[in-house]
């Protein structure tokens, strides 16, 4: 059954995904839903990472409130540098992060995180998984922005996937 259906909740989402965006449920569309839904997964499955373990579940609630907090304040403080400094120099810059979390899947989530954080960008990650490089918008303090990543998101995620 896993070497037809690797992923059965996401042959699940795509099937449906495909008659909502369809808006149909004719038999036409049902056999392609069926069809893209089973072959998606199945051509796929060597780019997703590893299983997903998650060892403490109650931890997504704290990372997800921590997030949306941050999201917001970033949000709030592009804004700000966009509306009302325009003249002003941004300390725009790279900056390298040491790295302890080693799960892909922790890394993905980190990814997205730093992504969906307006002023910051993933740009890239080592090899070996040991450094990541951020570009940040307007970076004032180095030490304390790799502080805030690492106490902020990176401990979080080492609890819910190590």
């Amino acid at each position: 059954m896993k070497r037809v259906l690797p992923s059965p909740l996401l042959t699940l989402f795509l099937f449906l995904l495909w008659l909502t965006l369809n808006q149909s449920v004719s038999a036409g569309n049902v056999l392609l839903a069926a069809i893209l839904a089973i072959l998606a997964p199945l051509l796929t499955v060597q780019l997703r990472p590893a299983p997903v373990r998650i060892r403490r579940p109650l931890s997504i609630i704290r990372l997800v409130v921590i997030v949306t907090i941050d999201l917001l304040r970033s949000n709030l403080a592009v804004a700000w540098i966009v509306l009302t400094q325009r003249d002003r120099q941004l300390s725009s810059s790279f900056l390298q992060l040491p790295l302890e979390i080693r799960d892909p899947n922790a890394l993905a989530v980190l990814a997205a995180i730093v992504c969906a954080t307006p002023g910051t960008a993933w740009a890239e990650v080592a090899f070996d998984r040991s450094s990541l490089l951020i570009h940040v918008l307007d970076l004032k303090d180095p030490d304390h922005f790799r502080a805030t990543i690492k106490n902020r998101y990176e401990k979080l995620l080492q609890e819910i996937f190590e």
